[in-house]
């Protein structure tokens, strides 16, 4: 008895000395699926940790304020594209199948007999949802209210130019962030819009937007590519088809567990429905299938391949000079403050991870010191390691990327203005590697960020014929030694004519 009231003493007392042990922060959130869904990712749900906590950054000092902001936005959340539908109703063609084919039910998922696609019988797909629109309509309310001084002014298309690719679903993310920047200072309606324009490129001609669909050297890599990154993808497939073999007694085959992924990812970032094809997997495997998603991305659109971003340049260039503008503008004491104040971009998945590459976002470690000593990177590490490569942070649906000039002055010791840049990533301060800070001073982004890109001219790189200059292939990470050789052969086929050197 005495030794038993002796170790509740004990236990008290480190209680009591150590209450961090039972802290919030070590209380481990419980699994979401809906968080590990790559680029399928909501921007509520992949932000809903990061824009609470981006109050903590560091305050932009008192003798600063924003005078030009430019956004590069992905479109809000869509519904899955024709292709994708018609993917789904096959795939309702084949669970039928294999219920016929089954000797044991008993482990069956309940939903699986008699299931139908919920887009079943559409024939057109991949607009902007209702969800896709607020997102959009919330992230405008959200800078309006961040960067009041910037939207002082009535609203005029050469003060607030709003540009979107030729894809209505990237038109109508403009709208719906148009309308809710502009709501209350017009007078259409019960919520006082206002008219404004949405300027499109044509597809054709888009090296600013759609850059990916213009650059034919990109083009070709990655049409003669994409097998072999299916490929690298396959071992995880196979691996977890056998899972699902093993534990409901279906006869799955590859394809079907891709398919099925895929439904997962929509039913949960679309429907908030969790519980079904996402209840096939397990939280392990469901890690693994999300890593070979981000996979696809960081090798196609990423730092896989240096064309997959320094095709990106124009973008970067057209933001530059727009915050030269401006910054001339001040200088001059333009009358009333008339020059532009923001210019709006909306776009897709395929413009904001390039350009977040070309802004040297989510390295690893020193990273970045090795592109600039042309050394390959690691390919991004396999659960459960943990790593910055993630595509539910990089581009999730409504995934952004502001980049906030401001104009910094001491009256009282009489200084002239300096000029600073803010880089936010879905609106939380990021640091630039280039810079080390996230409010990097102007003529240090130009000469450490800009100028190194600018030489890569679009028509030069971009030109199939011509030589372009290339990153080395990432090495394999450690996990998958077998595959090394493999790797190796997918990036030395890489196309002849191209000489191999490093940003």
């Amino acid at each position: 008895m005495k030794m038993a009231l002796l170790c509740l003493c004990l236990i008290c007392v480190w209680l009591c000395l150590c209450p961090f042990s039972f802290s919030a922060d070590a209380i481990a959130e419980p699994f979401d699926v809906r968080r590990h869904l790559s680029t399928v990712t909501r921007y509520d749900v992949s932000t809903s940790n990061l824009l609470s906590s981006s109050s903590s950054a560091p305050p932009i000092p008192n003798a600063c304020q924003p005078i030009h902001l430019n956004l590069v936005a992905r479109h809000g959340t869509r519904s899955p594209t024709k292709k994708r539908i018609k993917e789904l109703d096959m795939l309702a063609t084949r669970l039928a199948s294999l219920l016929q084919q089954a000797t044991d039910n008993s482990s069956i998922p309940a939903w699986i007999p008699g299931w139908q696609s919920p887009w079943k019988g559409r024939l057109k797909g991949g607009e902007l949802i209702t969800l896709g629109e607020e997102e959009l309509y919330s992230l405008a309310l959200r800078v309006r209210h961040r960067f009041p001084q910037i939207f002082t002014k009535d609203y005029h298309p050469d003060l607030y130019p709003i540009k979107a690719t030729q894809v209505p679903r990237a038109a109508a993310s403009a709208v719906a962030f148009g309308t809710g920047l502009f709501s209350g200072k017009g007078t259409l309606g019960p919520g006082q819009h206002r008219a404004f324009s949405v300027v499109s490129e044509s597809r054709a001609s888009d090296i600013l937007l759609r850059f990916y669909d213009t650059c034919a050297t990109y083009k070709g890599y990655r049409e003669s590519h994409e097998p072999q990154v299916d490929k690298l993808k396959e071992p995880v497939l196979e691996e977890i088809t056998s899972a699902l073999i093993s534990r409901h007694g279906l006869n799955f085959k590859r394809q079907d567990v891709a398919s099925l992924w895929f439904l997962c990812k929509q039913e949960a970032s679309l429907l908030d429905i969790t519980n079904q094809a996402c209840g096939l997997f397990n939280e392990t495997e469901t890690h693994l299938l999300e890593w070979t998603d981000d996979l696809e991305v960081f090798l196609l659109k990423g730092y896989g391949k240096s064309i997959n971003y320094w095709m990106g340049v124009p973008l970067l260039q057209d933001i530059f000079q727009t915050m030269q503008e401006a910054i001339r503008a001040n200088e001059e004491n333009q009358p009333g403050g008339m020059y532009e104040r923001a210019r709006l971009r909306f776009a897709h998945a395929e413009t904001i991870v390039p350009f977040s590459c070309l802004l040297g976002l989510f390295l690893e470690g020193d990273d970045y010191e090795k592109i600039q000593r042309s050394e390959s990177l690691d390919l991004p590490p396999r659960p459960p390691q943990d790593r910055n490569w993630r595509g539910s942070s990089i581009a999730p649906f409504a995934g952004n990327n502001m980049l906030v000039l401001y104009q910094c002055h001491d009256e009282q010791k009489g200084q002239n203005s300096s000029y600073h840049v803010q880089v936010l990533h879905n609106e939380v301060p990021i640091s630039l590697p280039a810079c080390g800070t996230d409010f990097c001073p102007f003529e240090v982004f130009k000469e450490r960020v800009v100028l190194p890109l600018l030489k890569h001219e679009f028509n030069s790189i971009c030109d199939a014929k011509s030589v372009v200059r290339d990153v080395e292939a990432p090495k394999p990470c450690s996990w998958s030694c077998k595959f090394s050789n493999f790797l190796g052969g997918i990036f030395s086929s890489a196309q002849p004519q191209q000489e191999k050197s490093e940003l």
